[in-house]
């Protein structure tokens, strides 16, 4: 089932999550409904308060080539272990954001861990694109959007837009 997906500025997105600490049926099929939402969006990741649901859960996949295999992540409580010191830098959108860009600067490789959506223990070393989403994700669950490291004026550009953004959806 499709999600709607809040857009900045919403208090939702700048709360911390809480984890969780039993998978449910439930809590499955809301990460399911979190990759139906991503896909269709289209985006690489989506975090459960993007739909307005303060748990730490996280969808990701990265794989945008045309005939290759999809690689749908599901991550409960996800957590980065280790960073590289070596920095990526990507220009970064977001799907709370829509249409707005802006290069942001993140460690390149990254250790992370989490609980999978059968309550399995995983853990992964992530490169490139695939580290930058995933610390994307995790600072959605920690209340942070990626126009937080920009400087203060370009951030508040951005969210003139959104509020602009909203009221013009809002007339719709």
């Amino acid at each position: 089932m499709l999600r709607n997906i809040l857009i900045h500025p919403d208090p939702r997105l700048k709360k911390v999550c809480t984890p969780v600490s039993d998978l449910s049926d439930a809590l499955r099929k809301l990460a399911d409904d979190m990759l139906e939402t991503m896909y269709d969006a289209p985006g690489i990741g989506l975090a459960a308060p993007q739909i307005g649901v303060l748990e730490r859960l996280i969808v990701l996949d990265c794989i945008k080539e045309e005939g290759e295999t999809p690689r749908p992540l599901v991550m409960f409580n996800p957590q980065v272990l280790a960073a590289s010191e070596d920095t990526n830098i990507y220009e970064e959108g977001c799907l709370s954001i829509p249409e707005q860009f802006a290069e942001v600067t993140r460690p390149k490789v990254v250790d992370v861990e989490w609980i999978d959506r059968d309550g399995n223990p995983q853990s992964e070393t992530f490169d490139g694109l695939w580290a930058t989403c995933v610390q994307h994700e995790i600072d959605h669950l920690n209340g942070k959007l990626f126009i937080d490291y920009l400087k203060p004026l370009k951030r508040q550009m951005i969210t003139r837009k959104m509020q602009k953004l909203k009221r013009e959806r809002a007339r719709a």
